[in-house]
């Protein structure tokens, strides 16, 4: 067991380091273009999969709150990726973003999200995933843990040993980086929509809507996600920054418009 500690420990340590937005360091195997033309895969098999919608009025409205978030990137961060979005229409509260920038918003999301801040707090977590690289990090987190659990089968330990290394890989690291990762898109994104011209306060109750209509949670610890009540709170410790950033941002024009039927501002 000592020894495929040493060496689980030592191969986390050689591989590619890298910092997200937060300054919180990563441990990364892929490169971006191996991430992007993944992403780009994965997107094209779900449009092919899952319906998409032809409700013109949504998509233009999706389209249009996609862009304000989008153009108050970085524009260093906005030309590395090629951002699409597709409105799917099935009738789930939820959304995702993949590496290079693709971007799925479900119909049900719009029952959830009752105005255009609320939408735009979903959409700037979901792109809070993607500049601060979590797929890529994902991604090698697991590709870890397999060569963890790989040596540990050339050692010949117990099947009892394994399923601790197991569980211990899954619960004692790849769990609290998911929260982790989750929380640093929930402060990217309440950054990132205000700087949009979006109402950061809008993303509170958001939250507080998505839980209301979601079933019994597990506890946090064993959780992917951070229990509704820490990301409220964590939202709220950056309320007062994102208002001054968003009050800047309506001051320089950024005063978003987008309901249904209006056209994007590109």
């Amino acid at each position: 067991m000592q020894k495929i500690i040493i060496l689980f420990t030592t191969l986390i340590f050689f591989v590619g380091c890298a910092s997200s937005p937060l300054n919180r360091r990563q441990v990364v195997i892929y490169s971006e273009a191996e991430m992007a033309a993944q992403g780009e895969r994965s997107y094209r098999q779900i449009q092919q999969e899952v319906p998409i919608s032809t409700n013109t009025s949504e998509i233009n409205y999706v389209q249009c709150v996609t862009d304000y978030v989008i153009e108050a990137l970085d524009p260093r961060v906005e030309s590395r990726n090629q951002w699409e979005v597709t409105l799917f229409s099935e009738n789930q509260a939820n959304a995702f973003a993949l590496p290079g920038g693709k971007i799925g918003v479900y119909a049900g999301l719009l029952d959830v999200a009752i105005n255009q801040h609320q939408l735009a707090a979903v959409i700037a977590h979901e792109v809070g995933h993607v500049i601060a690289n979590h797929s890529n990090e994902r991604a090698s987190q697991n590709a870890i843990r397999d060569v963890g659990v790989a040596v540990a089968r050339i050692l010949d330990v117990d099947d009892t040993t394994l399923e601790a290394i197991d569980m211990g890989a899954r619960y004692g690291f790849f769990l609290p980086f998911n929260r982790t990762q989750e929380s640093e898109a929930d402060s990217i994104g309440i950054i990132l929509m205000a700087e949009a011209g979006f109402d950061p306060e809008q993303s509170v109750e958001l939250w507080l809507r998505m839980n209301s209509n979601s079933g019994p949670r597990p506890p946090e610890f064993i959780s992917t996600h951070p229990a509704p009540e820490t990301r409220i709170a964590d939202l709220n410790r950056r309320m007062q920054e994102a208002q001054s950033i968003r009050q800047l941002a309506n001051n320089t024009g950024r005063n978003p418009d987008c309901v249904p039927g209006i056209a994007s501002p590109r």
